[in-house]
């Protein structure tokens, strides 16, 4: 079909739109990724932009080296994977009861869950709460507190209210039971749903540091972001110096701050190609629906 000169025009305007938009998002990433591979003195001279000036990998290196930092990725890792599967599979077997009408008191519960989304009890009353369960310097205060948001399960019960009744009705006919028609029937045609949120679970937690920071003192118990601020706290007090032979290489606090950052960010950006053509269908058939 061929396009008029006005259409044409038009796409040509959101293409440049889109592609400076790009640029706008990129940039910041792009001046970090080129000042951790910087040498100092382009650093020092503010000459660095979006490209690297003088290749240096010494900052990388020190990060690497870093015991305690790669101990806290793995640490995150781990965390990040139980904290997902647990929120998915609680989030899961919250909203599939809530789709159904005969439920009694599900307006009422639901009423209660957009409560929740507006109003809070605040740091303090949690942090208490978190104390008196004897969770403070462990894993769990990290995991249980944040085990189902309340946005998240509104998008996963209105997916499952947009798979066909007939489906589970067909199902029960067949002798099924609620959770085997949730296995077999729900959660397979739910996958775009299911592996969206679970992204956005997985990336809230790996970019969590606040309950961390609150709950966690313990440096063995340091997870990945909480590690990255001690480290960017450490190198603004003072430079870093390492000896080679009898000379004696400084590296620069902002050097190591934006390595430590982008080894802090890389993993999880490895993650959304994988599951980004689940976004689209994930988010607006559940948002469509209900």
């Amino acid at each position: 079909m061929k396009h008029s000169a006005g259409e044409r025009a038009f796409d040509v305007i959101n293409m440049v739109l889109l592609a400076v938009c790009l640029l706008l998002c990129l940039a910041p990433f792009l001046h970090i990724v080129s000042i951790s591979l910087s040498s100092n003195e382009p650093i020092m001279s503010g000459t660095v932009t979006i490209f690297p000036v003088d290749l240096n990998f010494e900052a990388y290196s020190r990060v690497l080296a870093d015991e305690a930092m790669l101990k806290s990725l793995g640490l995150t890792v781990m965390l990040t994977v139980i904290f997902t599967v647990s929120c998915m599979t609680m989030t899961i077997l919250a909203a599939y009861p809530l789709t159904k009408t005969e439920l009694k008191g599900r307006k009422p519960i639901m009423y209660l869950i957009v409560f929740t989304m507006f109003f809070s009890g605040g740091i303090i009353p949690e942090y208490i709460l978190i104390k008196q369960l004897g969770l403070v310097n462990s894993i769990g205060s990290l995991i249980l507190p944040l085990l189902i948001n309340p946005f998240y399960l509104i998008i996963l019960i209105s997916f499952f209210n947009s798979i066909p009744k007939s489906l589970e009705e067909s199902a029960e006919l067949d002798g099924s039971s609620h959770f085997g028609t949730l296995l077999r029937i729900v959660l397979p045609l739910s996958m775009p749903a299911v592996a969206t949120l679970s992204l956005f679970y997985a990336v809230n937690r790996w970019n969590g540091f606040m309950d961390s920071l609150f709950y966690i003192s313990k440096p063995e118990l340091y997870p990945l972001q909480l590690k990255l601020y001690q480290q960017i706290m450490n190198s603004m007090a003072s430079d870093v110096m390492q000896m080679e032979g009898s000379q004696i290489v400084q590296i620069l606090p902002e050097s190591l701050k934006a390595a430590s950052i982008v080894f802090a960010t890389v993993p999880i950006l490895i993650v959304y190609p994988w599951l980004q053509r689940y976004f689209v269908s994930g988010i607006m058939i559940g948002s469509v629906k209900g």
